[in-house]
This record gives C-alpha cells, structure tokens and sequence, in this order.
C-alpha cells in the first residue's frame, strides 16, 4: 500500500488509503506546546497536557487503547434524509459492517501535529472528515467536516462529539486500577447559554477522612452549529441509532463523560458544513467564567480559534527549522523523514534558545557536573 501526497486546506498531507484494510496501528501526535495524544488508525485515542496526570482521555496502553475506540474519543452518528425514509450512518464504526459501500482514508500533515480521518459513504453520496488539531489557548480542537456529493439536496440529524471524558483529578493509577470507583465521583455539567460541558469530581478520591474539594474541571464547548442540543454522556446514543428522540442533558452524575452536539442541517448539492469542539484541561473558576463570558459575546469565535491552531504550527516549524530539521529535495517522503527524526529528537533532547550560541555559565556547570 503507498503513500500519497495530498494538497488540502493549503497545507501538505500524507494520505493511506483504504488504511482500514490494515492493522490497526498506533501512532503519536505532537504539538509546539504542551500537548500529548497517542492515536490508533482505528480512532481509539489518549490524550492530555503536559504528563498523565492532565489527561483528557484515559491514560491507557496501546492495546486497551485500540480496543476502546468505541467508547473513547471521537463518535459520530448521521441520519440522513434524501428520500424517504432516513438512513443511519456511523462513520469510522463497525457497527454497520456491509451496509454501505464505504471508503475509508486516513492523512497526516508534513509536520505531524494534525491528523484527520475521511469516510466517504457511496451509497449516500457523503463524506465525513474528522480531524484533531491543538491549540496552546484553548486545548485540543476537533474538527468536523461533512460533505454532499450525492447531486441531491440531503436533510442530516447529527449526534457528533467525543466520549469518555475524564475530569480533573483522576490520577493515571486510580483510573487504571479502580475506574469503577472514579465513575462514581463524576459530575458532568453544562452552562445552558455558552454550551460549555464542564467535567469534574465531586470530592478529590482520598483515603484520609478528610474535605478534599475539587476546585479545578476539564472543559469542552463547542463553535459552528448554531443553537444545538447538547448532552454530556453517552447514554442516549442507541435512542438515536434506533431513531427515538433524545434529550439535552444538563447534569449528569455518576457516569463516564461525553460531550455531543444534536442538530439538524440541510445540504445542498455540492456543498459542505463543518463544526468544531474544542477540549482543555486543567481549568479554574475563573477561567471557565472568562471562557463561558468569551463565547456568550461571540465575537470572532472560529477565526481566534484558527489563528492560534495557525500560530502553533508555525511555531513547530519554527522549532524543527531551528535544529536544521528542513530541507527541500524531490523525494518529499525523505523531508519529512528527515524532519521527524530531527523532531523527535528535539522532543527528547530540547534546542537552543539563541540558535548555537550557548552560555558560558550553563556550559561551566554543565562540564563541572559531568
């Protein structure tokens, strides 16, 4: 199977077709900040900032990771309406194995911190693209991106977010060793007015018979749709495969986090809608007020939100370029081999602030240590 050079958005993709005629395989997503997401082409995910113990996602090995990416992560569901009766679409599921004819791509971006999965539905003339991008500002930014390419006008209900959330607080071993207990100290809530689903615990799990409050939450809002029903677990999603309506939920309590946004849209032929939903950890009172604030005014939402994903990348190419990362030749693929080892190596070993020089009272303590 090869590789291919895919030019999207402005922006240099390496796309494998068909990827799911492979194993799933494991893969790390990286960013110029603080970020952190171990992926599988099967769209099982773990994700966070700076160490697990800011984690969005669990924290698990890749094994446990590949087989939970239908309880972990992105989740999609469609009802598309063309004519007659609606159809339901799972894209990136193997719920509906032999229902449709389905092509199933995935790409990577030169500089390795996007990543976006395409299914592109046959039999209903639709393509579903989701792709996780970060943000230094706001946290990771998921974007969702449906298109029409059926020739016909299409009315599509969408249930669309991400699942097995973590709140704040949860050590990695806590979570691995007794999950069942941290469920039960859940608290998923939602600011009606900004959409902003907030993920925390009741009381930090201690052993000490003493008050423990957890006074910091993991967020996720979200930007594109307007007026959406929200929910904060995953619940209701068989009443909407079995197309029953569902509910906005605005707490829930002992259960495992999901943020989903339910509406519907109206495609014209040959045209797309797209959304985004935006994660972060880490989060205080004040800091979910501003954002709850911020996104009230809703002012220049989408494009502050880009500029700084835009300013993120730059910046990793600053930092690659910065260790002699770049170069420009005919083979493409060896670029970019070349610049994710010299990445990877960066990560690990750092680089230098003011290009090569190097100050002499760092060099001494280093050479008087070593």
């Amino acid at each position: 199977m090869s590789i291919r050079l895919k030019e999207i958005e402005n922006e240099t993709w390496f796309e494998i077709p068909n990827h799911d005629s492979l194993r799933p395989f494991f893969m790390s997503i990286v960013s110029d900040s603080n970020h952190w997401m171990f992926i599988s082409s099967n769209g099982g995910l773990t994700a966070g900032r700076k160490n697990n113990n800011y984690a969005l996602f669990p924290y698990y090995t890749d094994d446990k990771v590949t087989e939970s990416a239908d309880i972990t992560g992105s989740k999609t569901i469609l009802r598309v309406q063309q004519q007659g009766e609606a159809e339901v679409w799972e894209p990136f599921s193997e719920r509906y194995t032999g229902k449709y004819k389905l092509t199933r791509n995935l790409f990577k971006n030169f500089y390795g911190n996007k990543i976006m999965f395409e299914e592109i539905n046959h039999d209903l003339g639709l393509t579903f693209r989701c792709q996780w991008n970060s943000s230094n500002l706001y946290g990771f930014v998921r974007k969702s991106e449906l298109i029409n390419h059926s020739g016909k006008k299409c009315r599509v209900t969408f249930l669309d977010g991400i699942q097995n959330l973590l709140p704040y607080g949860v050590e990695p071993n806590m979570q691995t060793q007794s999950s069942n207990l941290v469920d039960a100290y859940k608290k998923n809530e939602l600011l009606k007015e900004s959409g902003i689903g907030i993920y925390a615990l009741s009381a930090i799990i201690v052993d000490k018979a003493e008050p423990s409050e957890a006074l910091k939450a993991n967020v996720v809002w979200s930007l594109g749709v307007e007026k959406p029903a929200y929910l904060l677990s995953s619940l209701q999603l068989n009443r909407f495969r079995n197309k029953q309506p569902v509910e906005q939920e605005e707490i829930i309590k002992g259960e495992k986090g999901a943020y989903f946004i339910h509406a519907d849209i109206v495609l014209e032929p040959d045209s797309s809608s797209d959304w985004k939903i935006i994660a972060n950890v880490n989060q205080t009172h004040s800091q979910i007020i501003e954002l709850d604030q911020w996104i009230r005014k809703g002012k220049d939402l989408e494009s502050l939100v880009e500029k700084d994903v835009k300013k993120g990348s730059k910046k990793l190419k600053q930092l690659i370029a910065g260790a002699d990362g770049l170069r420009l030749s005919e083979d493409t693929l060896k670029d970019a081999r070349h610049a994710s080892n010299v990445l990877f190596n960066i990560m690990r070993g750092g680089t230098f602030d003011h290009n090569y020089r190097i100050e002499k009272q760092d060099l001494i303590s280093y050479l008087s240590k070593a």
